[in-house]
C-alpha cells in the first residue's frame, strides 16, 4: 500500500532520519514511537508528501487516498461546520456549485488534464456520499450538537480537533497518517476511535503517546531510536514491543557482563604474565633465562594487543544505554494533615452563565490520588482553576487543609514567564519555596528534567510543548508542594516520559488531583475516581477503567 525506501533527511548538520525503511499494508495499523523531537512528525510528513527527503523515496499506488491528520491541525475559518463536514465528505447539496466551476473550466481549456482529474475525482466524491455514515462520524464524535451554520473559527479548541479528526475519516481514506489523534479527546471518545480503527480495511500509522489506545488498535511498532535516527519494527502491541525490548536489553546485559568479567580475566592474566617476565629477567644474569624473560614478555605484549584489536572491534557487546527520560526526585513535602480539600456545597463556572457543576460536596484526603474524568467541556478545568484560587466559585466554599502547599499545573503552562529562562525560573521557585540553589545546582536539577547544554539559558516562550511541561513540573517540584492539581498533566510527553512521571508520582508522598484521560496513567496512578456526570461529580473508589 506504501513503502518508505531508504529515507534519509538532515536539518543543517544535524541528521533526522537515516536510512529509514518499512511498509504499511492494508488492515495493519502500526504505531510510530519515540522520544519527542526524535523525527515522528517529520517522517509523517514525508509520507503525506509535505517534505522531500534528501535521500531515498516513499512508493504508493497512484489512486490511493491518503488521509492525513496533523497536529495542529488548520481548518478554514470561514465555512462553516456543515460545510466543512460536506465538503470532506461529499456531500452534492455542498460540493454541487464546485463542481459546476469545474465543467465551466473544462469547457474552456478542454485538454487541461488537472481539470479533468480534479472533475472525476469530485464526482467520484460526490457518488460515494453516505449520509448515515456522515452521521454516525459526527454524532460519535460529538459534534452533532454544535450548531451546523456555525463558523468554524468560532468553535473550542476540543470542538475543532475533533471536527479535524472527523473531516479526515469522512473522506473514505485507504491510507490513514494520524498525528497525536488522541490529544483532546475524552475516554468514550476514544472508545469509539479504537472500535473504528478496529474495522478500518485500510492500513493506518498512528503517533501516539497513550498507551492503552495503542494496544487496543496496533498491529505492530515502528520505534524510531533518537541515537541512530533509524527505525525497527516490532509485531505486536506496544506492549508486547515493552515485553520484546526488555528482553533483548536482559540478554545484551548478560552478555555485556560476562564480557567485562573476561576482559578483567584477561588484563589480569597480562599483568601477571608481565610481572613474572619483569621479574625474572630482573633476578638472573643468566642469557638463556634472560631470553626466556623476553620471550614471555613478549607474550604478554601480544595478548595485550589482541585485546586492544577485540576492544575496538565489533564483537565487542556494548553497554546497554539507559533509558532515562525523566527523573522527578520531589522533595519531601510538608506534613499533610488528614483534611486536605474540603469542598463545601461548590458550584463553579463563570459569570452570567449556568454553572458547569454545581451542589458539591467532596473531600480529599492526605496520600489520595484522584482522577478527575469527564468529557471535554464539562467543567473539570474550571473545577482546577476554582480550587486554585484563579475563578471565584458560583456558590459554595473551597477550604484548603492548614498544612496544605498548593501546587497548580494548567494545560497551557500559564506558570511560565516566557521571558525567563528555566534556570532562572528553577531558582527564583526553589528561593519562594525555602530551598535556594546555586547555579550549578539549579542545572544540576534541570539536568532530571533533560534539560542539559545550553537549554537552561533559553528563554521559556522558545521552547516546545514538550520542554515547557517538563519544566512546569520541575517548578512544582523545586516549590516543595504537597497538593499538586495537575490539569492532563501527560499532554506532549511521550511515552517513556510519560512512565518516568508516573514512577515519580508513585514516589510522592503528597496528594495529587489530576485531570487525565490517558488511562495507562490513571490505572496505575489513581486511588480515588471522580466522574463528572449531570453537572455533578460521582465519586469511586478506584474502579476498572
Amino acid at each position: 500500500m506504501l513503502t518508505a525506501h531508504a529515507l534519509s533527511l538532515s536539518f543543517n548538520i544535524h541528521p533526522i532520519l537515516n536510512n529509514v525503511s518499512f511498509s504499511v499494508n492494508a488492515g495493519e495499523r502500526v504505531g510510530l514511537i519515540g522520544p519527542n523531537g526524535s523525527g515522528k512528525t517529520t517522517l509523517m510528513r514525508i509520507l503525506a508528501g509535505e517534505l522531500v527527503p534528501d535521500r531515498g523515496h516513499v512508493a504508493a499506488p497512484h489512486a490511493l487516498r491518503i488521509g492525513y491528520l496533523p497536529q495542529g491541525f488548520e481548518l478554514d475559518p470561514a465555512r462553516t461546520v456543515v460545510e466543512a463536514m460536506g465538503h470532506a465528505a461529499g456531500d452534492p447539496d455542498v460540493l454541487d456549485d464546485e463542481l459546476q466551476a469545474l465543467a465551466l473550466a473544462l469547457g474552456e481549456q478542454p485538454d487541461a488534464k488537472h481539470l479533468q482529474t480534479a472533475y472525476d475525482d469530485l464526482l467520484a466524491r460526490m457518488r460515494r456520499f453516505d449520509a448515515a455514515r456522515v452521521g454516525a462520524i459526527v454524532a460519535a464524535l460529538g459534534l452533532d450538537e454544535v450548531p451546523t451554520g456555525l463558523p468554524v473559527a468560532r468553535l473550542s479548541g476540543g470542538q475543532k480537533t475533533r471536527l479535524a479528526l472527523a473531516l479526515v475519516l469522512l473522506g473514505e481514506p485507504d491510507l490513514l497518517l494520524l498525528d497525536e489523534p488522541t490529544n483532546h479527546l475524552d475516554i468514550p471518545m476514544l472508545e469509539w476511535l479504537e472500535e473504528w480503527l478496529g474495522s478500518f480495511a485500510g492500513g493506518a500509522l498512528l503517533i501516539s503517546h497513550d498507551r492503552v489506545f495503542l494496544n487496543r488498535t496496533v498491529t505492530s511498532i515502528l520505534a524510531l531510536d533518537p541515537l541512530t535516527h533509524s527505525v525497527r519494527q516490532y509485531a505486536g502491541t506496544y506492549d508486547d514491543y515493552v515485553e520484546q525490548v526488555v528482553a533483548e536489553r536482559e540478554k545484551q546485559a548478560t552478555a555485556y557482563r560476562e564480557q567485562q568479567a573476561e576482559i578483567r580475566r584477561m588484563r589480569q592474566d597480562i599483568a601477571r604474565t608481565k610481572e613474572k617476565a619483569r621479574r625474572k629477567e630482573a633476578a638472573t644474569k643468566d642469557d638463556q633465562q634472560r631470553r626466556y624473560a623476553k620471550k614471555v614478555a613478549r607474550k604478554a605484549a601480544a595478548r595485550e594487543k589482541k585485546l586492544e584489536r577485540y576492544l575496538e572491534s565489533d564483537e565487542r557487546v556494548e553497554k546497554p544505554a539507559r533509558s532515562w527520560q525523566m527523573k522527578l526526585d520531589f522533595v519531601e513535602p510538608a506534613h499533610v494533615g488528614q483534611d486536605v480539600l474540603a469542598l463545601e456545597d461548590l458550584a463553579v463556572g463563570y459569570p452570567e452563565q449556568p454553572p458547569l457543576l454545581a451542589r458539591l460536596h467532596l473531600t480529599v484526603q492526605g496520600g489520595q490520588r484522584v482522577a478527575l474524568l469527564g468529557p471535554n467541556g464539562s467543567g473539570k478545568t474550571t473545577l482546577l482553576r476554582t480550587i486554585a484560587g484563579k475563578l471565584l466559585p458560583r456558590a459554595g466554599r473551597v477550604r484548603l487543609g492548614a498544612s496544605t502547599r498548593l501546587g497548580y499545573m494548567g494545560q497551557e503552562q500559564q506558570m511560565l514567564d516566557p521571558a525567563l529562562s528555566a534556570l532562572e525560573m528553577v531558582r527564583r521557585a526553589a528561593a519562594a519555596g525555602g530551598e535556594p540553589l546555586t547555579e550549578t545546582e539549579a542545572r544540576s536539577f534541570l539536568h532530571f528534567f533533560l534539560f542539559a547544554d545550553d537549554e537552561p539559558l533559553r528563554p521559556s516562550g522558545e521552547l516546545s510543548y514538550g520542554e515547557r511541561a517538563r519544566l512546569s513540573l520541575a517548578l512544582l517540584v523545586a516549590q516543595g508542594c504537597n497538593f499538586l492539581l495537575l490539569d492532563e498533566p501527560l499532554n506532549h510527553l511521550d511515552i517513556p516520559s510519560r512512565s518516568r512521571f508516573e514512577e515519580a508520582l508513585a514516589q510522592f508522598d503528597g496528594t495529587v488531583l489530576a485531570v487525565a484521560h490517558d488511562r495507562a496513567f490513571i490505572g496505575r496512578f489513581a486511588t480515588d475516581v471522580w466522574q463528572v456526570t449531570g453537572g455533578g461529580i460521582r465519586h469511586e473508589v478506584r474502579a476498572g477503567l
